[in-house]
């Protein structure tokens, strides 16, 4: 599939999706948050994706343009948008077997800060900022934000950045804990393909198995967390990448895995 909005790279097994309408800050229309979509079934043999924004903004929110592709064509339009494009990318996107980074550069605002911070590891640089301003605009937050934010910040943060609608710098997300690390700008893409290119070549299955586990007990209970992380380590300690890992164990070794 040829893409108009973003760019889909796979190389050395990593796989990178760069939000491609730097004009716009990249704001996500309903064909782009088609292409994710499609793009995350095309990962192929990546053991670890990044996600970014080219220009100088990661994504300023959903198009507000009221073109044709664009996401505003009042309640049952919105519903739509979110029902039939928006949500099954962000869950896609949440239940990918691979990890995930995202690297923040400049604002991620609405839909945008949901797809920024829905992966594993957010780097962000030191101009990027975070934003829910659906209250600005008589809007609710969308794109899961209510679920992430609450988990990532707690419930007063959370409210403060829903209800409020005011910017979040990114060294004040870090300091919070809603995001891994914020650099220099001139740091940032260097530091996200050094995570990613670790990650890719850390044991794949089972970083798929820990997503998973994770995704789950934010929303169970104990036993049922205990339940799928005995599940999940029995998928692991068959896989070839558990067997390289004891055995480098046992000679001293530097475990090179597979992804297998």
């Amino acid at each position: 599939m040829t893409y108009d909005t973003i760019k889909l790279d796979i190389a050395d097994q990593i796989a990178t999706i760069t939000l491609n309408v730097p004009e716009r800050l990249n704001a996500c229309s309903l064909p782009m948050a088609g292409e994710i979509n499609d793009a995350l079934d095309r990962l192929g043999d990546a053991r670890a994706l990044v996600i970014t924004g080219a220009g100088k903004g990661f994504c300023s929110g959903a198009d507000l343009s009221g073109g044709r592709d664009s996401s505003i064509s009042g309640g049952q339009g919105s519903y739509r948008a979110l029902t039939q494009h928006y949500n099954p990318m962000l869950l896609k996107l949440h239940r990918l077997h691979i990890p995930t980074i995202s690297a923040v550069n400049g604002p991620a605002a609405g839909v945008g800060c949901s797809i920024g911070l829905a992966p594993d590891f957010v780097v962000a640089s030191e101009s990027a900022y975070f934003l829910q301003a659906f209250v600005n605009i008589g809007l609710v937050p969308d794109g899961g934000a209510s679920w992430m934010l609450t988990r990532l910040a707690g419930k007063a943060r959370a409210t403060e950045l829903m209800m409020l609608g005011e910017k979040l710098a990114a060294d004040k997300a870090a300091e919070w804990g809603l995001i891994h690390r914020c650099v220099a700008d001139d740091a940032l893409m260097d530091e996200a393909h050094a995570l990613t290119a670790r990650l890719a070549r850390m044991p794949t299955l089972a970083l798929g198995v820990m997503r998973a586990n994770l995704r789950r007990a934010l929303g169970g209970d104990l036993s049922a967390t205990l339940a799928d992380e005995a599940d999940g380590q029995r998928r692991a300690a068959n896989s070839a990448d558990a067997m390289i890992g004891a055995s480098a164990f046992l000679t001293k070794n530097t475990p090179e895995f597979t992804g297998e």
